[in-house]
């Protein structure tokens, strides 16, 4: 299919309309545009593709699907058909990639198909949360209220990364500082004291001789070291992108010291609040259970959520089924079990996940306080280790002490 952009005449208004429409050819497209009460003005192809620097300067962030969704829902809500709706968000989006998504989705939908299946063609842009709450929406006659769920719940999965990734990012700045005073010192100070000692015939002590080899090591052979470890770091992203890999990867933030927890209330609240959003626009609990298992972003979880699935389907209730499940932290099976003797389980799930993103952010602050003092100790020992391997030779030599 092809990219058609087209100028044409609405044949019930008279108004000039501007957008995009998928055919085989210039002539099928017309055919479209006649079948849908237009009146082509001017059809021409649309040159394809982007270039690499628009594909990152064009990202399709969190916030532009958030925008879009609320939007959306905005629109319909206010009575004005799909694909006005639509094509009014297309021509106010900013983000050039999105827009051509948009576009593309309406071309489809234009075409006769549904907005679920024309989500469906964008994958990496519309996940399955996503399209689930849209075909519950499109079934239930509930299209606005569904993307209103839908950018709820983008906003607080959003709002959750974005705390772990601030909480992620001190520690980064302290180790990118360590590193940048080792090679200061290194390659700075450390070769005029190996001058220094060379001067006056003396021996290097010799942590200030590990320190020389070292910087002499790195001076002659950086690229070699650059490329061992620009090696090293792509196998090891493309390990990460393997089942193994991916599983590693995964024990290791439901275990590892300090954010293990932090991750694990992470998964539960991404869990509770999205099977939430399923349950309240409609969609059956099996299929629930199914998109979650995906959507928590964990495979360890995941498979928990599965098994638990397997035994809703041979009869068991759900907060049985969960309840012993490793990683499945005991609120969740707990508050499910009172919304199903009260039948109200998407309105308890709601409330373990408020618990959940209260507990993150207690966790997050707590992770910043302490996390803090740990990295100015360690600072505090590779810049002292580093000034000492420095400035005990030179004291040495001041007062006339062999070393």
């Amino acid at each position: 299919m092809k990219r058609f952009n087209y100028e044409a005449k609405d044949t019930s208004t008279g108004k000039r309309v501007k957008s995009v429409v998928q055919a085989e050819s210039e002539q099928a497209a017309a055919k479209v545009l006649l079948a849908q009460g237009f009146a082509p003005l001017n059809i021409t192809e649309e040159g394809g593709g982007y270039s690499l620097l628009a594909r990152f300067t064009n990202r399709i962030t969190v916030k532009d699907k958030i925008v879009f969704s609320r939007q959306l829902a905005t629109l319909i809500g206010a009575g004005l058909p799909l694909a006005q709706s639509m094509r009014t968000i297309a021509d106010q989006t900013e983000n050039k990639r999105f827009k051509a998504v948009v576009e593309e989705i309406l071309a489809d939908v234009e075409a006769g198909k549904t907005l679920s299946d024309s989500f469906a063609k964008y994958p990496e842009q519309f996940d399955k949360v996503f399209l689930s709450l849209i075909k519950a929406g499109e079934a239930s006659g509930t299209l606005d209220d569904a993307l209103k769920r839908i950018a709820n719940q983008q906003e607080k999965d959003a709002a959750m990364m974005s705390k772990i990734k601030g909480a992620l990012t001190y520690p980064v700045i302290v180790l990118v500082v360590i590193f940048g005073v080792m090679a200061f010192m290194m390659f700075t100070v450390v070769p005029q004291v190996e001058k220094l000692y060379e001067d006056l015939g003396k021996e290097l002590p010799f942590l200030t001789a590990a320190m020389v080899g070292a910087a002499n090591f790195l001076t002659s052979f950086w690229w070699l070291v650059a490329l061992i470890m620009g090696a090293a770091i792509y196998f090891l992203l493309q390990y990460f992108k393997t089942d193994d890999g991916i599983r590693v990867k995964d024990t290791f933030k439901l275990n590892v010291p300090l954010f293990g927890v932090m991750f694990r209330k992470l998964y539960m609240a991404r869990f509770s609040r999205t099977a939430q959003t399923l349950l309240n626009t409609g969609v059956p609990m099996l299929d629930m259970l199914k998109i979650t298992s995906d959507a928590v972003n964990n495979v360890l979880v995941g498979e928990g959520i599965t098994r638990a699935a397997d035994k809703v389907k041979g009869g068991k209730a759900l907060s049985d089924s969960l309840q012993n499940e490793e990683y499945m932290l005991k609120l969740v099976p707990q508050m499910i079990k009172i919304g199903e003797q009260s039948g109200k389980v998407d309105e308890m799930l709601g409330r373990a996940a408020q618990v959940y993103e209260d507990e993150l952010d207690e966790q997050i602050k707590a992770i910043s306080t302490a996390i803090e003092p740990i990295l100015m100790v360690v600072l505090a020992i590779v810049a002292g280790g580093m000034v000492g391997a420095i400035l005990f030779p030179i004291y040495s030599l001041v007062n006339g002490v062999n070393v």
